[in-house]
């Protein structure tokens, strides 16, 4: 194809998709936000300014600077630790660019990260030129890529250099900046820039800092960067694959003949192949608000309505997901994959008491169900070894469970989170859920699901009376250590029912699934308190003071299934309690999850206090327990400091406000809130494997909805108002309208 052709249709692309088109939306494109976080000064700070891109397993933090470009770069295999010992998670490298300008100065600067195309760009103007710059992360080239164009000819000089994050030495071959290092537990690792540059000259220059490369009068430059280590998930290869030169030399040969515009078109088709999936319209946003930087946008935030923030910060949510896991790679960390400390806050582990279960909350419902696939391949690598630690600790029970600070190798640290694996399996369903893919939960989800079932079943305490209890829990983080703690329980009931739903499905372990039953039966019950709440433990100590950001005995409400308004309202109305006592203002994941429970309780209005309170700006990376968090300039979740759940979850929360699907129904705005009078998504996926195609509300009403039956399951759908389609029977269900039918797999069904 011409290149000017490929351009025009690239153009066009982009043109369409920054105004928020997904197929079928295209009705609505006065409504629809552009897709832009952007600034009007190039970042000073690693984490409440720089933008991040990454392929899912590399990924950078762009500063965007004019005189001095500064990437910081992470491969999310690199970490300090074995089984014995957590360790931590590394920053891998920087890659300077020192440009050589004899003014300084520059005017009409932009840099702004694209969610449309996951494109980051610059521009400027510098003595009379105008300069361009567009970085991407690439998932099938392997690469990240660096592209600075000009108005003009010869308009780039300038030093390149890359920085070791372990002090490992720099090596300059022809255009190739390379570094490679080994950690104390036997990691080695590898950085390699190829540099390419239009006319002018480039030559290796050395200095303290070791070996540079400089380039005289280019037209242009391209850098193609990457980086490897020789980790591998196979416990069975000691954790150790091929080594990163070999990955990356394999790598750069595929990848250094190919054109710009090839690599860019490989990226872009890939990355839009999972984010035009859903496409979001909250309320009549004010496109007026789409010319201020988004910083502004977050300092306005609190004076000014602006929906299309809030829709930003949902699809920015999805961004981060597809740019830190992706199929064949390691799930989401504590930050994602972007870390620039040798020492990060809680090591950037995979903490199992909420933090990795929240990173993939939105995956299944936002469409992005193959994001979640390194998520559960990490669960899967994790059994053996996690198995050996748990029987040190447990003698004679079967199954396995975790700590709570983990790594990619099996070590883990801190305290036992005994119901951490039962937590786990809840995602090994969901996926099955979701996917129907019976294949899946056969060989690859049931086998995890039955020997954590059978960790549970050795491990439970059981009373004389008959009741079953978690012996020695502890509610994270907060409150003694004792028998029957609610957190446990909620997640060992909700372990017990996808088990026996798993095994019914399958038609397998008939006795056993009888077994894990009787076992469900006797597990102690969630109790309501002497003010109303629910329980965090079995003893009524409660304090309607205490607002702790874990509330982790709500579990049964969300994620789990146990407590819902429709089938046990008294427990509902009890976890209302519990919430309104907590308060609304906490650290910036836990407003996020706080989000979601309010949705599930059907109450929009509370659930949008969540989210306006979320969005509150935060200026320092310090650490603050309370009630310090929010979003940074960035948009990245603060604690404070930078933690990615909070972005993931608040993804999360909107999909739950919008549809949810845990009762084997498809509720539709079960959560609506007044400012989001009328509205659009589609793309949402729900439990049964249907795909939303259309869901178009105004006045708080659905007025249009089309649902996709990818697998001809029975479908039962719950409206707010009443609907019309041919053929399919209404009925009244409370204050709801409830449609029941058969469906064929691949099938629309609408109704208006």
């Amino acid at each position: 194809m011409l290149f000017k052709s490929r351009q025009i249709i690239h153009c066009t692309l982009l043109l369409l998709l920054a105004i928020g088109f997904s197929n079928g939306v295209s009705a609505q494109k006065k409504t629809i936000s552009p897709l832009l976080l952007w600034d009007d000064k190039p970042a000073t700070k690693w984490m409440t300014e720089a933008y991040p891109i990454g392929n899912g397993r590399i990924g950078g933090m762009i500063f965007g600077g004019v005189n001095q470009e500064h990437v910081q770069f992470n491969d999310n295999t690199l970490w300090t630790g074995d089984e014995n010992d957590r360790g931590m998670y590394q920053a891998f490298g920087d890659l300077f660019i020192d440009f050589d300008q004899k003014d300084k100065n520059f005017t009409a600067y932009k840099r702004q990260l694209n969610l449309a195309d996951a494109i980051y760009s610059i521009s400027y103007t510098q003595n009379g030129t105008n300069y361009n710059r567009k970085y991407f992360c690439s998932f099938p080239d392997k690469v990240m890529v660096l592209r600075l164009t000009a108005g003009k000819k010869a308009a780039y000089s300038a030093v390149i250099r890359l920085k070791n994050a372990h002090q490992g030495d720099i090596t300059v071959k022809g255009n190739t900046i390379e570094f490679t290092g080994k950690l104390p537990n036997g990691m080695s690792y590898q950085a390699t820039a190829l540099v390419k540059i239009e006319n002018g000259s480039s030559h290796s220059v050395k200095d303290n800092d070791g070996d540079k490369l400089k380039v005289d009068g280019a037209d242009a430059i391209t850098i193609i960067l990457t980086g490897a280590t020789n980790y591998s998930n196979k416990r069975e290869q000691n954790w150790k694959g091929e080594e990163p030169g070999t990955k990356i030399e394999t790598i750069l040969k595929q990848t250094a003949t190919k054109s710009y515009s090839s690599l860019l078109k490989n990226h872009v088709q890939d990355y839009q192949s999972l984010f035009n999936r859903v496409a979001i319209t909250l309320g009549q946003a004010d496109l007026m608000q789409n010319k201020l930087p988004t910083y502004q946008r977050l300092i306005d935030y609190k004076k000014k309505a602006d929906l299309g923030l809030e829709s930003l910060i949902f699809q920015y949510g999805r961004y981060l997901l597809i740019s830190s896991s992706r199929k064949g790679g390691l799930p989401a960390n504590l930050q994602g994959l972007w870390n620039e400390s040798n020492t990060p806050p809680w090591g950037s582990d995979y903490h199992s008491n909420i933090n990795i279960q929240m990173n993939y909350w939105l995956a299944e419902p936002t469409n992005l169900s193959e994001c979640q696939i390194p998520y559960l391949d990490y669960i899967n690598s994790m059994r053996e070894v996690s198995a050996i630690a748990t029987r040190k600790q447990y003698p004679n029970t079967r199954g396995w469970t975790v700590k709570t600070e983990n790594n990619i190798f099996g070590g883990m640290s801190f305290l036992w989170n005994t119901p951490g694996s039962a937590w786990y399996a809840q995602a090994l369903w969901e996926h099955y859920a979701f996917t129907k893919d019976k294949n899946y939960l056969k060989n690859f989800a049931y086998p995890i699901i039955k020997e954590i079932a059978e960790f549970w079943d050795d491990h439970l305490k059981r009373r004389l009376d008959g009741t079953l209890v978690s012996p020695m829990g502890w509610s994270p983080e907060h409150g003694p250590t004792e028998d029957g703690v609610t957190h446990d329980q909620q997640i060992v009931y909700d372990l017990f029912t996808n088990y026996i739903e798993s095994a019914e499905i399958l038609g397998i372990d008939k006795e056993y699934k009888l077994h894990i039953a009787d076992l469900k039966a006797h597990l102690l019950k969630p109790k309501i308190g002497k003010w109303g709440q629910l329980q965090e433990w079995e003893t009524d100590r409660d304090d309607p003071k205490d607002q702790h950001r874990h509330i982790s005995h709500l579990f049964g409400l969300h994620p789990g299934r146990e407590i819902s308004t429709i089938k046990t309202p008294e427990l509902a109305k009890a976890a209302r309690v519990t919430l309104t006592a907590r308060g609304d203002e906490s650290t910036g994941w836990s407003m996020a999850w706080k989000m979601n429970f309010w949705a599930r309780l059907q109450d929009g209005n509370h659930a949008y206090k969540i989210l306006q309170n979320f969005i509150t700006p935060v200026g320092g990376s310090g650490t603050d327990y309370n009630k310090g968090g929010g979003i940074y300039a960035n948009l990245f979740c603060a604690h404070p400091p930078f933690q990615i759940d909070g972005n993931f979850g608040y993804t999360a929360g909107i999909s739950e406000m919008l549809l949810q699907s845990q009762a084997g129904e498809l509720q539709f705005l079960p959560a609506l809130p007044d400012k989001w009078d009328e509205g659009s998504i589609q793309g949402l996926r729900a439990r049964g494997n249907f795909e939303i195609a259309n869901l178009q509300w105004k006045s708080g009403k659905i007025v249009k909805l089309s649902i996709k039956s990818l697998s001809g399951e029975d479908c039962i759908v719950r409206s707010p108002n009443a609907l019309k389609s041919k053929g399919i029977e209404e009925k009244k269900s409370g204050k709801d309208f409830v449609y029941s039918f058969k469906t064929q797999a691949g099938k629309t069904y609408s109704f208006e």
